[in-house]
């Protein structure tokens, strides 16, 4: 990489953590092109050469969360042996996330993040295709052995992720969920959505996570 590329890749990183740190103390409302250049020292001129508008920047900030979340889920899916303990894996790093990264959360579960989500859902899904890979052949994997239903990928991911994502973006916002009874509950009850129809596969999975 040329020094100028570097200088590049320093300038965007610390523009995206300047923009983080006041969406952090001032919402999406404080985070103006004005704020980002006053808190950074980097010029209007240099942030439009890098991200086009402030809209680029929530992007790219968006989006760098999300890859975060993914890399988090990712790496503790492929720790675990059977598909019923990588699910609970995935429940438990996604509610730590939350916890832990709640600015970077936030963002994730914005309504800017879900109105870019739906305008350009097949681009973000195919900048994010190196984080996904791995989930998906660990799910096709764990299918072909008959630990988890013959449903689509999409599917499987759907039901287990869309009610952790209901339950983080309900404690953001409305703040009256308790995380812990969610970690408590959440894993047993979404696995049985996504388990196997046989019940010695059943058995079996669940003697492995015990």
């Amino acid at each position: 990489m040329s020094p100028k590329q570097q200088r590049g890749e320093a300038t965007v990183e610390q523009v995206l953590n300047t923009a983080l740190g006041i969406y952090a103390s001032s919402g999406e409302g404080g985070l103006t092109l004005s704020a980002i250049t006053q808190a950074s020292g980097v010029s209007s001129g240099s942030i439009y050469h890098h991200f086009g508008s402030l809209d680029g920047v929530v992007t790219a900030l968006t989006l760098r969360s999300l890859g975060q979340l993914l890399n988090t889920l990712g790496t503790a899916l492929i720790q675990t042996t059977h598909a019923r303990s990588g699910i609970r894996a995935v429940i438990l790093a996604y509610l730590d996330f939350a916890r832990t990264q709640p600015t970077e959360a936030r963002l994730i579960h914005s309504a800017t993040a879900d109105r870019e989500g739906m305008a350009q859902a097949g681009q973000i899904r195919d900048s994010q295709e190196a984080r996904l890979a791995p989930i998906a052949l660990w799910i096709q994997a764990h299918q072909d052995a008959g630990e988890l239903a013959d449903l689509s990928a999409p599917m499987i991911e759907s039901l287990v992720l869309g009610p952790v994502v209901a339950v983080v973006r309900r404690w953001l916002t409305v703040g009256d969920i308790d995380m812990d009874e969610a970690a408590r509950v959440l894993p047993d009850r979404i696995w049985r959505s996504v388990s196997p129809d046989r019940p010695a596969a059943l058995a079996s999975s669940a003697a492995a996570s015990g």
